[in-house]
């Protein structure tokens, strides 16, 4: 009845309708702690699928609390409320009273994989009562090189085995309390030096060479059906060929995340915002044309809302993006929102008038 119900509710939808559900946006304005009139036109304008905090975003307790309230209740479908809160040196949320959760490098020093799902549902608590229910976390990169700048203690370490225990002890915690998993940075961004935020990452690796260490972690988060996978902005050339970063690479994510790895939650890339290693090689309209024929679900923190918007808008119509690829993509979203609750409601009332139909049809035959 779940498919039934989510093919329904795709068939009814609009493209409009369907590309919003693919951004998951960012609103970084002086006054972006409250709903104003530009923040409310914004998301009935783009009915975005998605919502990712950042500090301008938030006050206290209570009033970030009513801020998301007042976001998740604008447009048909809920946004994702996303935020990044994987602890030590990323947490922005701590600044409302959120616990403050030490570095994934102490965590794996200190806790037992017990004491880590446990830490893992005290976050999936403390986001949700606040109303966040998606989380940038964990982080999967495996820190085989210890000169890199981007990960360092954010990673549970070196030991690959270590990084998939822990990693996934924090994501089930979430699922716990319902808060969607987005494990991070496929296929692993712990071996580079370069930070994706000024230049593209290189990893000289082949793809034997990257299951037997980075993959090891995203590849244990498969088989436990982790709902999202971010994937980062590094080139793999000896995998793709050339040095098309992996967040826009139709090999790395369709043919190998998820015909080879068999990948089929949500997939999306690290943040299309400011990131050198894309903004350095490629046009805006590219970036997000790619991101999205690559086999991506969803473009996270576009650099322009309305430019990416208008992009995937132009290449359906102009055949350079298949509507099936929009489906394919959305039909995911949906299918995320629904396993996390999003429309309990709505669905307990498809199933009694479903039923209610199936009374009247048998009825009218036994007549």
């Amino acid at each position: 009845m779940k498919e039934q119900f989510l093919f329904d509710k795709l068939s009814k939808m609009s493209l409009q309708t369907k590309i919003g559900q693919m951004l998951l946006i960012d609103y970084r304005n002086e006054d972006g702690f409250k709903m104003t009139v530009d923040l409310e036109k914004v998301l009935t304008t783009y009915s975005p699928g998605g919502f990712i905090l950042f500090r301008s975003n938030l006050s206290d307790y209570k009033n970030t609390q009513k801020l998301l309230h007042s976001i998740k209740e604008i447009g048909d479908i809920s946004p994702f409320i996303a935020a990044d809160h994987e602890g030590g040196i990323v947490q922005k949320l701590s600044d409302v009273g959120l616990t403050i959760i030490p570095s994934m490098e102490e965590v794996a020093k200190t806790m037992s994989e017990e004491d880590v799902f446990n830490l893992g549902k005290k976050m999936g608590e403390e986001l949700k009562s606040i109303g966040v229910d998606m989380d940038m976390a964990p982080v999967l990169d495996v820190l085989s090189n210890p000169n890199n700048v981007g990960i360092q203690s954010r990673s549970f370490g070196s030991d690959p085995e270590v990084v998939k225990r822990l990693s996934m002890a924090i994501a089930n915690g979430l699922k716990e309390e319902k808060v969607i998993s987005v494990g991070k940075h496929f296929p692993g961004h712990g071996g580079v030096i370069t930070n994706s935020h000024e230049d593209l990452p290189v990893i000289d690796k082949n793809l034997e060479e990257l299951k037997a260490l980075e993959l090891i972690p995203f590849i244990e988060a498969i088989k436990q059906n982790v709902p999202g996978i971010m994937v980062g902005h590094l080139a793999v050339p000896k995998v793709t060929g050339d040095k098309t970063p992996a967040s826009l690479s139709k090999v790395l994510v369709n043919d190998i995340l998820r015909d080879d790895l068999g990948y089929n939650g949500l997939s999306l890339p690290d943040a299309l915002k400011r990131m050198g290693a894309l903004t350095k090689y490629f046009d805006e309209r590219e970036i997000y044309l790619r991101c999205i024929n690559a086999g991506n679900d969803m473009l996270l923190m576009p650099q322009n809302i309305n430019i990416a918007y208008d992009t995937i808008y132009r290449a359906v119509n102009e055949g350079t993006i298949t509507e099936e690829r929009i489906n394919e993509a959305v039909y995911r979203i949906l299918s995320t929102k629904f396993d996390y609750g999003f429309f309990d409601k709505e669905y307990n009332e498809y199933v009694l008038n479903n039923q209610n139909q199936q009374y009247v049809n048998t009825q009218y035959k036994h007549r």
